[in-house]
């Protein structure tokens, strides 16, 4: 038996907003709402009036009523850096513990990855890092895990590694791997004796962030990246936010 809402007008503002964000930009029209919703058309209107007293839907000189802006940024809001660290934490602290070994949250920011959090398992040896740091995207494998998803061209990579020409070619190499693969690695280039591998995190398709785990290289080496790219996928989507999930999966 299908439970009656409580309150069938929220109820039905809210399929009004499931009915539109499905639409996309091309929007929909009264009469398509109306026999979507299985209701008349004042029903409908009074429901479309309301949203749009808040902005959470627009209607274009077409006639088309739209996802407004108050919907769209919702997610961005839910999503922004500070929330997004508190509501991923949980998952960062469930592989750190399966793979005892050091694990950040980060983002992009122009052409630089910012470390948002990090967990870290009790060792007495550990491998510097600190929330709010910031490194080149394309040498860290936070970076080359967000890079592989947006940059699918070549020549888009050039800002990324401006100031190091040196080094191009061996980040297209990475990329090109990382998108074959669906993991991204560096390997001692930015500290010696260490090594990361990460994933990227997306939010309808595309990338918004990038989880890593960092350790010694030799622990990392052979069967290790592997063993360790395994626990992402198998702990990660289980206890990441509503919205978000791993690129690729």
């Amino acid at each position: 038996m299908t439970e009656k809402p409580p309150v069938e007008a929220i109820d039905r503002a809210l399929l009004v907003l499931t009915e539109l964000a499905a639409a996309g930009p091309s929007g929909l029209t009264l009469a398509q709402i109306a026999e979507r919703l299985g209701v008349n058309k004042s029903t409908a209107h009074r429901a479309l009036a309301a949203l749009r007293l808040r902005d959470f839907a627009s209607q274009d000189s077409g006639g088309h009523y739209l996802l407004g802006a108050a919907a769209v940024t919702l997610g961005d809001g839910y999503y922004a850096e500070e929330h997004l660290a508190a509501a991923v934490h949980p998952a960062l602290v469930a592989l750190s513990g399966e793979v005892d070994e050091l694990v950040h949250l980060g983002v992009l920011a122009g052409g630089q990855i910012v470390y948002l959090d990090k967990v870290e398992p009790e060792r007495p040896v550990r491998v510097f890092s600190a929330v709010g740091r910031r490194m080149p995207a394309a040498t860290t494998a936070l970076g080359r895990a967000l890079l592989a998803r947006r940059v699918h061209e070549d020549s888009a990579l050039a800002p990324y590694v401006a100031g190091m020409p040196e080094r191009a070619d061996a980040v297209t190499a990475a990329l090109a791997a990382a998108r074959e693969r669906g993991w991204a690695g560096e390997w001692e280039e930015n500290e010696p004796g260490i090594a990361c591998v990460a994933m990227a995190l997306e939010r309808a398709g595309s990338p918004i962030a990038a989880v890593s785990v960092t350790a010694p290289r030799d622990r990392l080496e052979g069967e290790g990246a592997p063993r360790v790219v395994a626990a992402m996928r198998r702990i990660l989507p289980g206890l990441l936010p509503p919205g978000l999930s791993i690129a690729g999966d």
